[in-house]
This record gives structure tokens, sequence and C-alpha cells, in this order.
């Protein structure tokens, strides 16, 4: 039996294996900047809401304080949390300093306080200073769920899709989640962000890595068996 290509393709193997992980190494550094970067932002004091010029730049997780008033209809959006099941209460924010309207997430309420009329406290009238976690849009849905703005059903907190369905005009691309203060009457309970990311890239290129160790050894068997054989 010719063991040369047999050989030569566990060379390949180990080449491939070796890019792998090199590849999740790399994802790992990434990873871990990323972790201490939203770290940073999220204890950081909060600031301004950035200017339109910065909108296309990273902002996620970037503390904010914004003043303005709530305005128009609020959209209730499916959420699963350690609160249980219920909705996320996305209300715009009209800045009352001529700044553009921004949908905030004011928290969470249980299924059955949908009704805003169940939880009238929490619905203020005049200005409010909200102070939160900016958030990108999630367009489309969830998992195997589709938004349905004509039926006004929403899996996913969708930026360009609630402000088309309520009509509103000059809206930021992104969303905040408001911080714990307590709203009154006690809803919506706001600051129940989760911030997770997974990190097993180590564990990836661990693996990677004993697979190019079991191609090379299979390469040098192969070689080795070879040479006994000539």
């Amino acid at each position: 039996m010719k063991r040369g290509p047999f050989a030569a393709l566990c060379l390949l193997l180990a080449a491939g294996f070796a890019a792998l992980g090199v590849w999740q190494v790399e994802r790992r550094a990434w990873k871990l900047a990323l972790i201490d970067r939203v770290e940073a932002r999220v204890h950081a004091a909060p600031g301004a809401l950035p200017p339109r010029s910065d909108w296309g730049s990273d902002l996620a997780y970037r503390r904010v304080r914004m003043s303005g008033v709530f305005c128009g209809r609020e959209t209730l959006v499916q959420a699963v949390t350690a609160m249980g099941p219920g909705w996320w209460v996305l209300t715009p924010l009209r800045g009352i300093d001529g700044s553009p309207t921004v949908l905030v997430n004011r928290g969470f309420v249980p299924a059955d306080r949908r009704d805003p009329a169940t939880r009238s406290a929490g619905q203020p009238a005049g200005p409010v200073t909200v102070t939160g976690l900016i958030r990108t849009s999630e367009p489309g849905g969830a998992f195997l769920r589709s938004n349905d703005p004509a039926a006004d059903r929403w899996y996913s907190r969708d930026v360009a899709a609630i402000a088309r369905a309520r009509g509103l005009q000059d809206v930021a691309p992104f969303f905040v989640d408001a911080d714990a203060t307590p709203n009154p009457g006690g809803l919506p309970v706001g600051g129940l962000t989760v911030i997770r990311f997974n990190n097993n890239h180590l564990v990836y290129a661990i693996t990677w890595f004993g697979l190019m160790a079991l191609s090379l050894f299979g390469a040098w068997m192969l070689i080795g068996r070879r040479g006994e054989a000539e």
C-alpha cells in the first residue's frame, strides 16, 4: 500500500487545523478586548446622546443620559427575563432641546400589566431624564418568529420597523435600555439589560491544535512505516 499520499493528506490536514487554531486564538483576543471595552462603557459616567456624525460608529452599551418628553404610542415587545415572561415597553422620547427622538426601552412589565391603564402611575406626562445604555437595533424578529407590524406583534426591538409603524420622524437608529431607576408605581422595571458574551475560543483552539497534533502523529507513523518497508 502506498503510504505517501496518506502522509501528505495528514500533513495537509495538520496545516488546516493549525490555521483554525491560530484563528481561534485571534478570535479570543478580539473577544477579550470586546468584553473589556463593554465593561468600561457600562461602568462609565453617563454622557450626552452621541451626535449624528457618530451614529455610524460602534455605540453599543455606551452609557448616556437624555432629557425629553415621552410621546406617542408605546410598543410592547415580547420578553423573557429573570422576572418571567412579559413585555418590554418601548416609548419614544422626544428631546426638549430639538435633539432626535430616541426609542427608550423603559423596562419590563408582566403579561397581566400589558395595558398602560393598569400602570398609569408609571406614565409620566411631563419632562423626564433617562439614564441608560445604547443598544443596537434588532431587525427582523426573533428566532423562528418574525415581527408583524400590521398586527402589532413584536418579537425584537427593531427600531426602524417600530418607527415606521408608529409614524415617527427623525429617530435615532438605536434604542436605549433604561437603567434601574424606579418608575412611579414600580412599573416598568428597568435595569434588566443582560450583558453576556460567549467566550469558548480557548476550548476551540485547543481542539484544533489537538487535531493538528494527531494529524502530525499520523503522518509521522506513515512516513516511518514507509521507511521500514523500504
